[in-house]
């Protein structure tokens, strides 16, 4: 009987999940060639554990972070503007403030990892590497707190400067809570079951919008209290409850599955089991080389990805920051406002959790890619027409939909069809990184001067939407050649009765080029 090594920890941004996933059992000895397995019914109850434990207060974190940093668009609407005296652009330049530091601190964000993986492995009793493990689930909630703490300070600021300032820091903060969620659900799910709990922690943040005009509605009447107006009790009461989220998940976020309490020594064997007989990524580099960093630099996918990326972001962020204004000037007064962008949200959220069900079922990124921009496509070009405002008011629920739809292929498309560990970890800091400059774009096109129809913000919207439906087409063609030309290779191979052999390393040298590696469409 062999017992349990620590768990070795995957790439933040690995969406297949870590290549050596065998962890540790304190009290149960399992030869892991020999984990009992469970019968369907028996797995599915116990993926709904899991499940039930880990993502309501996931979700929670990142519906928080939505949250916190676009309800400065109901704040808006509650007098921000007036008493803080953002004239001209000075609005626009605070949102921005928001993502720079946010894209520049997302990819370093990566949770702290030991120098060498296998030290792990073969160094259970470490009491460094024990401490490795706790301080990465003290991360979060860290981050958390740190944020809410921002939110408060956000809601006595006095000046324009003061502003940007906290959003910047604001931006510094919530950096490393996508990463560190992304990777810590690398732990726990397979690889063919973790796109639809990403579409769960997505749909967080298409709830936030909900909440977020429901809340500001109630908010907005305490205005006068204690001196403070609506827009400030909005970033203090939204920015206490993180703070309380926070301390929640201090204490309820378990480590790993090898040392999860509320699981049994056989439910923790089979996850540990099942993650490493199914995570096996092709190609997957056990150390890092400079090769790595050359390798996704050059990667033509990585680039082409990002591009789609801003086809999503722009509307999407577009209509984050700027709903509870284009619904203003619609002619409905600010509380009706606030009011109605809860409805696009909650029809977002339901066909978000759809969609992200039948990607996973189906193994196709690309399809609900599409179709997001389509409905996006819609949503605009209603809302640059001349339409009356009921039409366009429903044409906002297309462009809701259609950005949180496109959001989890966005997030898993090209980390299913990156190879190699580290490659991997770095195309994914690029493509996210990169890709979220896009809210600093839609942050300033939406223009006070281009009250009420806001022209020039719907059509670079568009803009990007057409950019979208131009390259993803172009992806998909290119990723059909190449599994087609590799099959064709195979298959004359086999006729011819050849067998070409890779050595281990240069299979992980290959990495998404290997001749077995095929890409997911």
């Amino acid at each position: 009987m062999t017992s349990f090594a620590n768990i070795a920890p995957a790439d933040p941004f690995d969406l297949n999940g870590p290549e050596d996933n065998v962890g540790r059992l304190e009290d149960a000895d399992v030869d892991l060639a020999n984990v009992p397995l469970l019968t369907p019914e028996q797995e599915r109850k116990l993926w709904r554990k899991v499940d039930i434990r880990l993502i309501p207060i996931l979700s929670l974190m990142y519906l928080l972070a939505y949250l916190d940093r676009g309800n400065i668009g109901n704040a808006r609407l509650d007098g921000l503007v007036t008493q803080l005296d953002l004239t001209g652009n000075k609005y626009n330049i605070a949102l921005t403030m928001f993502f720079i530091p946010y894209c520049l601190c997302e990819p370093p964000s990566k949770c702290p990892r030991p120098k060498s993986i296998p030290t792990i492995q073969a160094s259970i009793h470490n009491p460094s590497i024990a401490a490795w493990l706790t301080l990465f689930c003290r991360w979060l909630p860290a981050i958390t707190l740190i944020w809410g703490i921002v939110m408060v300070l956000m809601s006595l600021v006095k000046t324009y400067a003061q502003l940007v300032g906290v959003r910047a820091c604001l931006g510094i903060a919530e950096a490393g809570l996508f990463p560190g969620v992304v990777y810590y659900l690398t732990l726990w799910y397979p690889r063919h079951m973790l796109q639809y709990r990403v579409g769960l922690f997505v749909g967080a943040a298409t709830i936030s919008g909900a909440f977020s005009g429901l809340l500001a509605f109630a908010i907005g009447h305490m205005s006068g209290i204690a001196g403070l107006e609506g827009w400030s009790w909005i970033f203090l009461l939204e920015g206490l409850a993180t703070i309380v989220v926070a301390i929640i998940a201090f204490f309820s976020l378990v480590d790993f599955p090898d040392t999860a309490n509320f699981l049994t020594p056989v439910e923790r064997a089979f996850i540990v089991w099942k993650n490493k007989s199914h995570n096996v990524s092709f190609g997957e580099e056990e150390r890092f080389a400079v090769r790595d960093i050359w390798a996704a630099f050059a990667d033509w996918q990585v680039w082409l990805h990002i591009v789609i990326y801003f086809s999503i972001g722009v509307p999407l962020y577009s209509i984050i920051l700027f709903l509870p204004t284009i619904i203003y000037n619609f002619g409905y007064s600010t509380p009706i406002s606030q009011l109605l962008t809860i409805p696009p949200y909650v029809v977002a959220t339901i066909t978000l959790f759809v969609c992200a069900h039948y990607s996973d079922k189906l193994k196709m990124r690309s399809p609900f890619i599409i179709a997001g921009l389509a409905m996006c496509l819609i949503g605009f070009s209603i809302n640059i027409s001349n339409a009356p405002s009921g039409v366009k008011y429903f044409g906002t629920f297309f462009i809701v939909i259609g950005g949180y739809v496109a959001v989890p292929g966005l997030v898993s498309w090209l980390g299913n069809n990156l190879s190699g560990q580290y490659k991997r970890g770095i195309g994914m800091g690029l493509h996210i990184g990169i890709g979220n400059f896009s809210g600093a774009i839609a942050a300033v096109i939406y223009r006070s001067q281009d009250s009420p129809r806001f022209i020039l913000g719907h059509a670079i919207a568009l803009m990007f939407i057409g950019i979208g439906f131009i390259v993803v087409p172009i992806v998909v063609f290119l990723y059909k050649r190449i599994n087609a030309q590799r099959d064709a290779t195979q298959r004359l191979a086999l006729e011819r009765g050849e067998k070409v052999q890779y050595s281990d390393q240069e299979i992980r040298e290959l990495g998404d080029r290997a001749p077995d590696f095929r890409y997911t469409l």
